[in-house]
Parts: C-alpha cells; sequence; structure tokens
C-alpha cells in the first residue's frame, strides 16, 4: 500500500514540475557564484542575481523557460546608490542573456531582465543581506 501512495505522489510531482518547467540557473556566471536571488519572467523565463564571495561580485543572468528560436532578451545590473555605471546586455538570444557583473560587496544593487515583451526589475536588493528589494513586473 505504501509503495503505491509513494508513487502516485512521484507522478503527480512529475507532472507538476513538467507543467511549469522553471527555467534553471545555468552555470553561466561562473565557477564561485552561488544564486542569491531570483525572480520570475513571468510565463517565459527566470532572472537570477548570484554572488561571488572570493570577488565580491555579482553577477546576473537571464534564463528562458524553453530555448528556441532567437527572441529580444535583455539583462542589467547596476548599484543602488548610483556609485556604478548599468552593466547589461540585450540582443536576440535563444536560451539566455548575459552574464554582467558588477563589484558589490555590501551595497543594494538594481537588477532585472526581459525576455520579448514581458520585463521584471528588482531595486534595493541584497544589501550585505538577503533584503529582498522591491520587484516590479512590467
Amino acid at each position: 500500500m505504501l509503495a503505491v501512495a509513494s508513487i502516485a505522489t512521484m507522478t503527480a510531482a512529475t507532472t507538476a514540475t513538467a507543467a511549469t518547467k522553471a527555467a534553471a540557473y545555468n552555470g553561466a556566471c561562473g565557477s564561485g557564484y552561488s544564486v542569491v536571488n531570483s525572480v520570475p519572467v513571468t510565463g517565459k523565463g527566470t532572472v537570477y542575481l548570484t554572488y561571488s564571495a572570493r570577488t565580491g561580485k555579482n553577477c546576473v543572468v537571464t534564463v528562458r523557460n524553453s530555448p528556441g528560436k532567437p527572441v529580444y532578451m535583455y539583462t542589467y545590473l547596476t548599484a543602488t546608490d548610483g556609485s556604478s555605471d548599468w552593466v547589461y546586455d540585450s540582443g536576440q538570444y535563444t536560451s539566455y542573456a548575459g552574464p554582467v557583473y558588477l563589484p558589490a560587496k555590501g551595497i543594494c544593487v538594481d537588477w532585472g531582465g526581459s525576455i520579448e515583451s514581458v520585463s521584471v526589475s528588482v531595486s534595493g536588493s541584497n544589501c550585505g543581506r538577503m533584503a529582498a528589494g522591491v520587484v516590479r513586473h512590467h
């Protein structure tokens, strides 16, 4: 009886995962970078903010749920206090935009991305402590 329940639970979990198929972080920022925040690009993908304690840099990458024909994608990162230039990457991409890097140890960052006409931005986040920031879907 227990084995049957476990199989049913596994099937339901697999079906739910397949239905959402959210984009996983793809490691594009390189070794030593760990995901510290992420935000969905509704129905299209996910923007990941990563950080390397070794380098003191943040990195952002926007990843599509389903790679395919090239579509317009954009990803950006900047210091909330205006102490840095915006770093960004945009173009026609099949799976992801970025990575973009910014030295940001202990400072708040603004970051986000877009896939086709859907975009999202986060302001004032990850200020040296896992501050959530303000998310805006556009």
